[in-house]
């Protein structure tokens, strides 16, 4: 049958169920789920407080990805002692803590300037990683040059965009780089 054009079609639907909970299937989704449980010695500190500082260990996982990152190409090490062990993993400790500072610093000197830098698609930013702030400079090289007895060194292959951001960091870095 075909309809008119002044005629509409109207379908409606009607289900009819019975909804029975099964405790069983409950139980055991609610022990598979388990528990979120956030302890501390802290008495005045707040549930909401406590979710954020354990929400902010995000940032540290994200830093030990950084650490393990094979875009820095740095070899593959392997130590027995455990002494040695425990330098290592307190050099790149210390490593995450700088470069932590470092874009902490420079995000902190973009917002207080207004600034931005470019990320990798050439869009401003004002929140950088260091692993990109790391590619942008990584050309930048010092020559030596030696002549008649005298040392000349010289900053290469630097642009103004990395001038830029290397003064964001204050002038105890441009001191490496002048």
């Amino acid at each position: 049958m075909k309809l008119s054009t002044h005629e509409t079609l109207e379908r409606g639907y009607l289900v009819e169920a019975e909804v029975e909970k099964n405790e069983e299937i409950i139980a055991s989704e609610r022990d598979r789920l388990g528990r979120f449980v956030l302890a501390s010695n802290d008495k005045t500190l707040g549930g909401e407080m406590m979710l954020q500082h354990y929400k902010g260990q995000n940032a540290v996982e994200k830093g030990f990805r950084f650490l393990k990152d094979k875009s820095f190409r740095v070899a593959e090490v392997y130590l027995k002692k455990e002494e040695r062990i425990d330098a290592l993993s307190m050099i790149m400790v210390l490593a995450l803590l700088i470069y932590s500072i470092a874009e902490w610093m420079l995000r902190k000197r973009l917002k207080e300037t207004g600034q931005t830098v470019l990320n990798l698609l050439g869009k401003p930013t004002a929140t950088p990683t260091m692993k990109w702030i790391f590619q942008v400079l990584r050309n930048i090289n010092e020559a030596i040059i030696e002549l008649k007895g005298t040392i000349h060194r010289e900053i290469i292959n630097i642009d103004a965009e990395q001038e830029r951001i290397i003064k964001l960091f204050g002038p105890k870095c441009q001191n490496y780089y002048s």
